[in-house]
């Protein structure tokens, strides 16, 4: 008999009871129809490097080519938690010559404060402190430098909101790329250097932020902006005398891991005609680093999505997470414009019925 592992916390693995509702809800799977490649495949592989069946390094692959969307928890019967599996297996093997290199680039600089304040270094009008300091917005690692206009709306569109140019990782990049403990650790920090309310602009950030510190304590901006009752201050933004057309991709994490999916909708049917892109729900193939780690398998996900979008003639498709918002800026060559729902919400603020 061969001598069990402990890799994996054992309950969760029980948990799973192998029904294959999870089939159908799984991108990679959709793909392959190879059963290795959907979620109860996975958890199979997971039990058999527990039980010293299989090892780590056989199972690198399908560690790497799931995207860890979640979205068969949403329709798992016996509520798996699988995201937190996934957490733990890469863990276990993604170390050493098994960590791909782009991650251990990133986890180098996201894991060094002075880095992540070096990508806002040219955004300091996105810094601002405030004697109330309840809600303090969350300013993003590599967001920061890629999409600096996200944080600029947020603070104009929360007027009690603070920031902090000090502030570190939240960790999600760790705890989904091989170094979980040091994800939450990350976390934990934080909350301590943030007052009050955490308010983030990223889906993943927002998901793992809860999962640490507690959903009371995080918000979403969408979610936020729901939840205090701001809808009644938006505008309709309308184009050569007609509303102008929206779509929305969500965040994975949003949706599968916090559940919010209402909030934003329900703000972009206040400002233009909302029409529900095809898949919105499904991965855009983003997946934090898995675009930069796995860029084909990437690239075949968000194809069909990009088709799909290309049919509905919307000026503007919008996202709620920076990795999203790169993945669909990339990915689409020509057709609306992609944008993060903060940057829309100021848009319509400043709005008086035309843009």
């Amino acid at each position: 008999m061969s001598e069990e592992k402990n890799i994996f916390t054992q309950e969760l693995l029980d948990r799973c009871i192998s029904c294959g509702y999870c089939l159908p809800a799984c991108p990679t799977y959709e793909i392959t129809k190879d059963e290795a490649s959907s979620p109860r495949g996975r958890i199979n592989i997971m039990r058999a490097v527990q039980k010293n069946e299989l090892t780590l390094f056989e199972s690198l692959e399908q560690s790497s080519y799931c995207l860890g969307c979640r979205a068969c928890e949403v329709v798992c019967p016996a509520g798996v938690e699988y995201g937190l599996m996934l957490e733990e297996w890469r863990d276990a093997a993604w170390q050493g010559k098994n960590r791909p290199l782009i991650v251990k680039l990133l986890l180098f600089a996201a894991n060094r404060r002075v880095f992540v304040r070096l990508m806002g270094l040219f955004n300091l009008r996105n810094y601002k402190k405030s004697k109330q300091q309840s809600v303090s917005l969350m300013l993003g690692c590599f967001e920061r430098g890629l999409f600096p206009g996200v944080s600029k709306s947020s603070l104009k569109v929360f007027d009690q909101v603070s920031s902090n140019p000090a502030q570190g990782c939240c960790g999600a990049l760790h705890a989904h790329n091989g170094e979980l403990e040091r994800g939450q650790e990350l976390a934990r920090e934080l909350g301590d250097q943030l007052p009050g309310t955490i308010l983030t602009t990223s889906g993943g950030c927002a998901a793992h932020l809860s999962s640490v510190l507690g959903k009371d304590r995080v918000k979403e901006v969408s979610q936020y902006f729901f939840e205090n009752e701001m809808l009644d201050s938006l505008n309709e933004i309308t184009k050569n005398g007609k509303k102008i057309k929206i779509g929305l991709q969500d965040s994975c994490h949003l949706r599968n891991g916090l559940g919010i999916f209402k909030e934003p909708r329900e703000i972009l049917k206040r400002i233009g005609e909302y029409q529900e892109v095809p898949g919105a729900a499904e991965c855009c193939g983003a997946a934090g680093s898995y675009a930069l780690v796995r860029p084909k398998d990437s690239k075949e996900i968000v194809s069909k999505k990009i088709s799909e979008i290309s049919k509905l003639e919307l000026d503007y498709l919008v996202t709620v997470n920076p990795g999203c918002q790169r993945q669909m800026q990339t990915s689409i060559k020509k057709g609306p414009k992609v944008i993060h729902i903060v940057e829309l919400i100021e848009m319509s603020l400043q709005s008086k019925g035309s843009k």
